[in-house]
């Protein structure tokens, strides 16, 4: 006789549809659906894929991030492509003419970038545009640019720069009684 196998945690970790129940993310899944099937371009599976993904895995994207990436000669006059929200940043002054396609835009980069000549194409648009991915960028904002990936790690261990949950650093909040030169104590 065998062993008879527990099944219960038998499952496949990635997802297959997106987890939001919005209308309209579910109509652009449909259409990249079909058009990664009948493409065989690995941008629209790309695509999909992304719009499958959860917020934390789609960070948002600067204009100060996406007009760095694109002064490289061989990407100028492409199509910015983002599965995410774009937003705007103050400290960049100039924002180049530039045609970008995300799923959002904030109020503020989304008049930026038309007051200064550029385009803001939607999925649908870009799909008629460009159905193959053809003269464009895809990008994506840092994942790990979260406050919380800061706490990650073990706080007050060597080497660890982890950032503790504290509510303030001082005298009384959370300081260890090590040896140390702000502890009194001299070598």
């Amino acid at each position: 006789m065998g062993i008879d196998i527990n099944h219960k945690h038998d499952r496949k970790v990635h997802r297959k549809e997106p987890v939001s129940q919005n209308v309209y993310l579910r109509l652009l899944v449909k259409l990249y659906r079909f058009l990664g099937r009948r493409t065989n371009a690995k941008f629209n599976q790309v695509i999909l894929r992304r719009l499958f993904m959860s917020r934390q895995n789609r960070p948002p994207i600067s204009v100060a991030r996406i007009v760095r990436q694109m002064k490289t000669k061989q990407r100028v006059g492409k199509t910015v492509v983002v599965v995410g929200s774009v937003t705007d940043d103050k400290r960049i002054f100039e924002v180049p003419n530039l045609k970008i396609c995300a799923l959002r835009f904030s109020e503020s980069a989304r008049t930026r970038i038309i007051k200064n000549g550029g385009t803001i194409l939607t999925f649908e648009q870009l799909a008629v545009e460009s159905p193959l991915g053809q003269n464009t960028v895809l990008l994506q904002g840092r994942r790990n640019a979260r406050e919380a990936n800061r706490h990650f790690g073990a706080p007050g261990l060597p080497n660890s720069h982890a950032k503790p949950f504290v509510r303030e650093k001082s005298r009384n909040h959370e300081q260890a009684r090590g040896r140390r030169a702000s502890r009194a104590y001299k070598a």
